[in-house]
């Protein structure tokens, strides 16, 4: 479980975010939806330990995040986030493998090689393993990168927006490779999403964030509503049923 008390962050003296509080339980994926701005980002860093929380305190696994050893946390949480700045001339094989430093200390046994190739068949990677990144297309990468998070073999997982310059069908594509990693291998997922119809499709909770609070949280069911989401968004959004659940129509 992800347990966030009293979380405070303040940028300046006109935008605060928090305090928040919430818990968010193990396993499947949750999604922090919310106009740009609610805080959805900050609050993935925060949880992360990217970004250190200027007032509150936040667990995972009941590991205090501030307090906890970068070691042991490491081995629990990790966190992809929108800016990758990789050298450019590693190879797929060589970024996914860093995903085991938290274990090998950069000293791979077969044990890590053999993980290593589990999660380059996983995002369908196989083919490339030996490329460079800068020879794949953006949404190759991202595949490499999410290999990379998912080879760190952490119960929970933080992605901010890995949906970030993908077209439709790589974006499916990448949303089915998720959803099959938090169903396969029983990992937590919490990601940062600004198409509400993506999270409502393969999310199993929705946490919608405005103005730097938690405006609501619950299932999708329970949060894809017109009068929730208008008041998030503050613009007219309707819903229908479709054949894989609710649709906001904007």
């Amino acid at each position: 479980m992800i347990t966030i008390r009293n979380a405070r962050k303040w940028y300046g003296d006109e935008v605060n975010i928090g305090p928040l509080n919430i818990e968010i339980p193990k396993a499947g994926i949750t999604s922090l939806i919310g106009p740009n701005g609610a805080g959805k980002s900050t609050t993935l860093l925060m949880i992360g330990r990217l970004l250190n929380m200027d007032e509150g305190q936040i667990s995972v696994a009941n590991m205090d995040v501030t307090t906890s050893k970068s070691d042991d946390l490491a081995k629990i949480l990790t966190i992809l986030r929108q800016e990758n700045h990789f050298v450019t001339r590693l190879t797929v094989r060589q970024l996914v493998g860093f995903g085991r430093f938290p274990y090998s200390k950069g000293r791979l046994t077969q044990e890590d090689e053999t993980i290593i190739s589990k999660y380059i068949d996983f995002l369908e990677l196989t083919d490339l393993e030996h490329r460079f990144l800068d020879e794949l297309s953006g949404g190759q990468r991202q595949r490499a990168y999410v290999a990379m998070v998912l080879c760190q073999e952490t119960e929970y997982v933080l992605l901010d927006e890995p949906l970030n310059n993908l077209d439709i069908a790589r974006a499916v594509q990448m949303m089915e490779h998720l959803r099959k990693a938090a169903n396969d291998f029983g990992r937590t997922i919490l990601m940062v999403m600004h198409d509400i119809n993506f999270a409502a499709k393969y999310s199993d909770r929705i946490c919608a964030m405005k103005g730097g609070q938690i405006a609501a949280f619950g299932d999708v069911q329970e949060i894809m509503k017109p009068d929730i989401l208008t008041d998030i968004f503050e613009t007219k959004i309707d819903i229908i049923e479709g054949p894989y659940g609710p649709i906001a129509i904007y």
